[in-house]
C-alpha cells in the first residue's frame, strides 16, 4: 500500500511550478522597485514626507478593494488566465511610470503594479498548493517563494546598475516592459498541471481524506491567523517608505547603495526561501515561523544600532533572510486552514491585511518622521512585529 501512494505521489517540481516561479520573479520585479527610487521621485517631484506617506498608502487601498473579488476569480477561471492578466498589469504600470510627467501618473503606475501581486498570488499559491503532496506543502511553497524573493532583488539591483550605468529613473521602468512581455509568451507556452487547475480536488477519491481538513474559512483560528499577519505587516508598512529616506538623509548612503541591499535582500531568498520549507516541514510549520519571525524583528532593530554602511546591511540582510524563511511555513499553513475548494479565496485573504495596514502604516510613519524623525519609525515597527509573533503563537493551533 505504502509503494502505491508512493508512486502516486506528485512530483515536487514540474514545468507548471517552474512558470510559477519564473512569473513570480517577474511580477515583483518593477513593483519592488518603488522603494528604492523614493529619493529620485522625492527630490523630482518635490514631495514632502507626507506626500511620500499617500503615494505609499495608495496602491495598498486598491489592493484592499480588489483582494476578495481576487480571491473569487481565483477559485473560478484557470490559473494560468488570471495568472497572464496579472503580468499585463504589471506591464501596463511599468509603462506609465516610464512616461510619467507628474506624481499622479505615478500613483496609477504604482496601483497597477500593485494589483498584479493581488492578483497573481491567489491563483500561483493554490496552484502550487494543489499540485504538492501535503506533506511537501512548505517545501513547494519554498521554491515558489524563492522566485518571488528573487524578482524582489532584481528590482532594486536593476535600479543601482541601470542608474549606475546613467539610465534616468523612468527608463528602468521602461526597461522592466519586455521581459514582462516575455514571461506572458513563456507562460502560455507551458502545460500547466490540471491538477492546479481545478478547484475540488477530487481526483484521490479512493485515498484518505484528512478528518480535520476544514470546510470553511469562516474559522476562529483562520480570522487570528489573518490578524497576526495584519499586525505584522503593519509593522513593515510603517518604515517601507522610509528607510531608503533615512539611508538616504541621514547616512549619506546613495540610491545605488541603497539598491544594492534591497537586491541582495532578495537574492538570499533563492536559497532561504527553499531552506525555510525544509526547516518548517521538518520542524513543524509554527515552530519554525515563530522562530524565524523573533529572529527577524531582532536583527531588524539591531540595524539601526550599528555603526557604518557593511555592519547595517549585515544585520539588515540577516533580517531579510529569517523573513523570507518564515514564507513558506505561513503559506503551508494558509494551505491547511482552506478547504480545498475555496483555497484561492483563503490566499487572498491572507494578503489582505498587508493591504488594509498599508493604507494606514505610511500615514503613521509620516506622522512619526515629521514629529520625531525618522529613528523612531523603526523602533516602533519593531515593537508591532514582536506582537505579530506573540498574536501568531497563539492564533495557530499545532
Amino acid at each position: 500500500m505504502e509503494s502505491k501512494q508512493a508512486e502516486k505521489k506528485p512530483p515536487l517540481l514540474n514545468m507548471g511550478v517552474l512558470a510559477m516561479v519564473v512569473t513570480h520573479a517577474l511580477i515583483h520585479a518593477a513593483g519592488n522597485m518603488r522603494s528604492t527610487i523614493y529619493p529620485e521621485i522625492k527630490a523630482d517631484f518635490q514631495l514632502s514626507n507626507y506626500q511620500i506617506g499617500i503615494i505609499s498608502a495608495v496602491p495598498p487601498l486598491s489592493q484592499a478593494i480588489f483582494s476578495i473579488p481576487a480571491g473569487w476569480i481565483s477559485d473560478h477561471q484557470g490559473s494560468k488566465k488570471v495568472i497572464a492578466i496579472s503580468l499585463g498589469m504589471a506591464a501596463i504600470g511599468a509603462a506609465i511610470a516610464g512616461f510619467s510627467v507628474n506624481p499622479w501618473m505615478f500613483v496609477v503606475s504604482a496601483v497597477f503594479l500593485t494589483l498584479t501581486s493581488t492578483f497573481y498570488h491567489p491563483p500561483a499559491h493554490s496552484y502550487s498548493a494543489r499540485v504538492a503532496s501535503p506533506e511537501d506543502r512548505s517545501k513547494a511553497m519554498g521554491f515558489l517563494n524563492a522566485g518571488g524573493t528573487f524578482g524582489i532583488s532584481l528590482g532594486p539591483l536593476s535600479v543601482s546598475v541601470l542608474l549606475s550605468l546613467g539610465f534616468a529613473w523612468r527608463q528602468v521602468y521602461q526597461f522592466w516592459v519586455i521581459p514582462i512581455i516575455l514571461g506572458i509568451v513563456f507562460l502560455l507556452m507551458i502545460k500547466t498541471d490540471p491538477r492546479g487547475e481545478r478547484n475540488h480536488v477530487d481526483e484521490h477519491k479512493d485515498e484518505e481524506v484528512e478528518s480535520d481538513e476544514p470546510t470553511s474559512l469562516l474559522t476562529r483560528e483562520f480570522f487570528l491567523y489573518i490578524a497576526s499577519r495584519g499586525v505584522r505587516m503593519f509593522g513593515a508598512s510603517m518604515f517601507a517608505p522610509f528607510l531608503s529616506l533615512y539611508l538616504s538623509e541621514i547616512r549619506g548612503w546613495s540610491v545605488v547603495q541603497i539598491g544594492f541591499m534591497l537586491g541582495i535582500s532578495g537574492i538570499l531568498g533563492l536559497v532561504g526561501s527553499p531552506m525555510g520549507g525544509y526547516l518548517a516541514s521538518r520542524f513543524g510549520e509554527k515552530r519554525w515561523v515563530i522562530v524565524s519571525m523573533a529572529l527577524s524583528s531582532t536583527f531588524f532593530v539591531a540595524a539601526f544600532y550599528v555603526p557604518g554602511i557593511y555592519p547595517f546591511m549585515a544585520m539588515y540582510l540577516i533580517y531579510r533572510l529569517f523573513g523570507i524563511m518564515a514564507m513558506p511555513g505561513q503559506a503551508a499553513i494558509t494551505a491547511r486552514l482552506s478547504p480545498p475548494s475555496q483555497m484561492g479565496m483563503g490566499f487572498a485573504l491572507t494578503f489582505m491585511p498587508s493591504s488594509i495596514t498599508g493604507v494606514v502604516a505610511p500615514m503613521v510613519g509620516a506622522w512619526i518622521a515629521d514629529y520625531y524623525g525618522y529613528l523612531p519609525i523603526f523602533i516602533a515597527a519593531t515593537g508591532v512585529m514582536y506582537l505579530a509573533v506573540l498574536v501568531f503563537s497563539l492564533a495557530v493551533k499545532d
